[in-house]
């Protein structure tokens, strides 16, 4: 029983080394390409800017940082950020533009409700041509307005505005002491809380 019990525990240490030395094993050099590399920063300002959009109470969606009428208020940029996002994806999918023709979206709503629901809806329209991007379509000429343009470098422009939007969206956030989304790579410190570094 003894030779057992002594079996049975080198066994689990074994195990537990073994399990461990994999943890430790550093990972394997990874190479991303163009398309997985856009792809990965569109994930991540779609999780940013929908924890902005969720975090802020209803009532300070008419709060602006600096109260003059040409500075937008934090629901108008989530309606101006959803008019991009149309706008672009529309040209990266070779579609109608779905709010051509009516009044911008960031005049349109008012709600908490109806700002969080249109972004959601436009990162559902684009996550299509986010998704199928390639390195070899990145280089292919879509039509935009009246000229052309590579698709890569309208993702380029669809990253870089959510990037900007972000970045301005941060700044209420902080101004009303909540957290926005924490960069990849750090644990989550950071999203969710008021008051967090």
């Amino acid at each position: 029983m003894h030779m057992l019990k002594r079996a049975v525990c080198f066994a689990s240490g074994a195990v537990l080394l073994g399990a461990s030395a994999i943890a430790q094993t550093p990972a394997e050099p990874q190479k991303v390409g163009l398309a997985l590399s856009m792809q990965r920063q569109y994930a991540s300002v779609k999780s940013n800017l929908t924890h902005a959009a969720e975090i802020m109470p209803e009532s300070e969606y008419g709060f602006k940082v600096v109260a003059v009428p040409e500075v937008r208020t934090y629901g108008q940029w989530f309606g101006h950020q959803t008019d991009n996002q149309l706008g672009t994806c529309a040209a990266l999918r070779g579609v109608p533009n779905p709010s051509q023709g009516g009044p911008n979206n960031e005049q349109k709503w008012t709600t908490k409700a109806e700002f969080v629901k249109a972004l959601s809806d436009a990162f559902a329209f684009c996550d299509p041509a986010i998704s199928s991007l390639t390195d070899e379509n990145a280089l292919q000429m879509v039509k935009q307005g009246q000229g052309e343009t590579a698709r890569g470098g309208l993702v380029t422009a669809l990253l870089s505005h959510a990037l900007e939007t972000n970045g301005i969206l941060t700044i209420y956030l902080r101004a009303k002491g909540l957290a926005p989304a924490a960069p990849a790579g750090r644990g989550g410190r950071g999203r969710g809380g008021r008051g967090q570094p």
